[in-house]
């Protein structure tokens, strides 16, 4: 840190009601969430002096605040897709190390999947069709294609097999079954993945993430409020952020997302090297997503994330990595703008609180660093932040 400033800590983290939920409303879950994150941490809701919120309401996080019974003198509506959490979370550790705000807490929920059963909302919502939007609306690409061309560069460029982006689904599911709240959890293999319907080739269904419902809190607070709570510290110690491109031609590479730069900034700040890292929580609405951002954040050179991934490295038992050990978004629970639930996951290992699913260092004790990685739009934008329990 720099001198002057304040340690950050995340001291709360929670899940609402996750997966199908078909009796509550997103403002339900935000509740729920909250109430849980600063039960975590033994925290009275009257020291929450900052508040953030995307996603829901017109004044986003002025309508949540409300809902919650909070009023916040901080206050971030950072919008960016699925790193939204991972921003806001380096944002909220600025503000609280130059003493800005004491204790922010973030909040998500959402109905995504209830929504589109009761007809609320339909299955693919548009991004609009204004602004550069418009250049591409016309011909077609919706999100999943987007990704799916990008995977199909990475194919082209490097020789990376369908096989080894079916892997990701793989090792997902593995670690899914070891979490009694991940919403699919049965074993699935590189054939049936394969033998999927086909969504936006090269994706058949399993690459793709499953829609679900669900919500997510977390508490950070300065130093000094940590011997009030009743969990151990989970340090910040590195945050980045960066901001690609909207439309598809203003991307200079499909084979790199923007990680690779909000990772090197995380990682020098927090001043860790990748190969230091236990595990890693990646967002992963496609298996492309943890291919590339895995090439990116440096756990292995460019064009080699097919055979890092193929190798079971991803695995919560026996990885040299593991990866979304909750199961992530491919198995776990996905609502939505998922970056705050990677960050709940970083948090419960790092404490050891992950149980059948828990990571283990060589010594047996729960890992020491940890990173969550969240990207959104269609690799627009990437937040990385480190994380440590020392």
């Amino acid at each position: 840190m720099t001198p002057g400033t304040r340690n950050v800590a995340v001291v709360g983290a929670a899940l609402a009601d996750c997966g199908r939920v078909d009796d509550a409303t997103p403002y339900t879950l935000h509740a729920q969430a909250a109430r849980r994150a600063l039960a975590d941490a033994g925290l009275d809701r009257a020291r929450v002096d900052g508040f953030a919120s995307a996603g829901l309401g017109t004044l986003a996080p002025v309508e949540v605040a409300e809902y919650l019974g909070l009023r916040p003198t901080w206050v971030d509506s950072t919008s960016v897709g699925g790193s939204t959490w991972e921003v806001m979370a380096a944002h909220a550790a600025d503000a609280i190390a130059v003493g800005h705000a004491n204790a922010v807490l973030l909040v998500y929920g959402s109905t995504a999947r209830a929504d589109i059963r009761a007809g609320r909302r339909t299955g693919d919502l548009s991004f609009g069709a204004r602004g550069p939007l418009q250049f591409e609306v016309p011909y077609g690409h919706t999100l999943i294609a987007k990704y799916a061309m990008a995977a199909r560069r990475h194919m082209i460029e490097y020789g990376t097999t369908i096989e080894q982006l079916a892997q990701v689904a793989v090792q997902a599911r593995a670690n899914a079954a070891l979490n009694p709240e991940a919403m699919f959890r049965d074993p699935v293999t590189v054939d049936e993945v394969a033998a999927g319907p086909l969504i936006a080739d090269p994706f058949t269904k399993l690459h793709c993430c499953l829609r679900s419902d669900g919500g997510a809190a977390v508490l950070l607070a300065a130093e000094e409020y940590v011997p009030d709570c009743r969990t151990a510290p989970v340090w910040v110690l590195g945050t980045g952020e960066h901001v690609s491109h909207a439309t598809m031609s203003e991307w200079p590479d499909f084979t790199v997302s923007p990680a690779a730069v909000s990772g090197a900034l995380a990682f020098e700040r927090a001043g860790v090297r990748p190969s230091e890292i236990d595990f890693a929580e990646i967002y992963d609405a496609f298996t492309y997503m943890t291919l590339v951002t895995l090439e990116d954040l440096g756990f292995c050179a460019k064009g080699e994330g097919g055979a890092f991934v193929e190798k079971g490295r991803l695995l919560v038992r026996g990885g040299d990595l593991p990866v979304n050990t909750d199961g992530g978004g491919l198995s776990a629970q996905h609502p939505g703008m998922r970056g705050l639930f990677l960050l709940v996951e970083a948090v419960r290992q790092l404490r050891g609180e992950a149980g059948e699913r828990q990571v283990r260092t060589r010594d047996g004790l729960p890992p020491r660093l940890g990173v969550a990685s969240g990207t959104g739009g269609w690799f627009c934008s990437s937040g990385t932040v480190v994380l440590g329990r020392e």
